[in-house]
């Protein structure tokens, strides 16, 4: 019986340790550089709006939006705290750095929008912060929150 408990214990605790380690570590190099986010990887867990057009891995194009940046925000903003497990990190005047977790895996996923209040273009990028493939994710979640944005 004692060695039962052991057992099971030790499969709990290997268990809650690979989740954990499943979140990696949030990335110090995202945000705003030169006027853009970060490009893509080569492997295909990441779309980007600066992805090279003739990238259809990675590539998706941007938005446009009209009206004023921080009603335009507040609309996306209101678009991603409706999808569970979300963590608003870092909200600026033109840029938002969220975190999505997945349900079971707790697989972290980097997203950035960014407002260019020149073009006014919303551009985007959504990455796994692990592995290399994350079955379509990123570009499904990326579909969803800009579906039919009016913006």
């Amino acid at each position: 019986m004692k060695q039962l408990n052991y057992t099971t214990n030790l499969i709990g605790i290997l268990t809650l340790l690979f989740i954990l380690n499943c979140t990696g570590t949030r990335p110090d190099n995202l945000g705003i550089r030169s006027g853009k986010l970060l490009e893509c990887p080569k492997t295909p867990n990441c779309i980007s709006s600066y992805s090279d057009p003739t990238d259809k891995e990675h590539y998706r194009s941007s938005v446009s939006y009209q009206k004023p940046t921080a009603e335009a925000i507040s609309i996306l903003k209101e678009r991603i705290l409706n999808h569970p497990r979300t963590k608003i990190i870092k909200e600026e005047n033109n840029y938002l750095y969220i975190e999505f977790t997945t349900l079971i895996m707790r697989y972290v996923d980097d997203v950035e929008f960014y407002f260019d209040e020149k073009t006014k273009q919303l551009h985007f990028r959504s990455a796994s912060r692990l592995g290399k493939s994350d079955l379509g994710l990123n570009r499904k979640r990326i579909e969803t929150l800009l579906k039919d944005i009016q913006i």
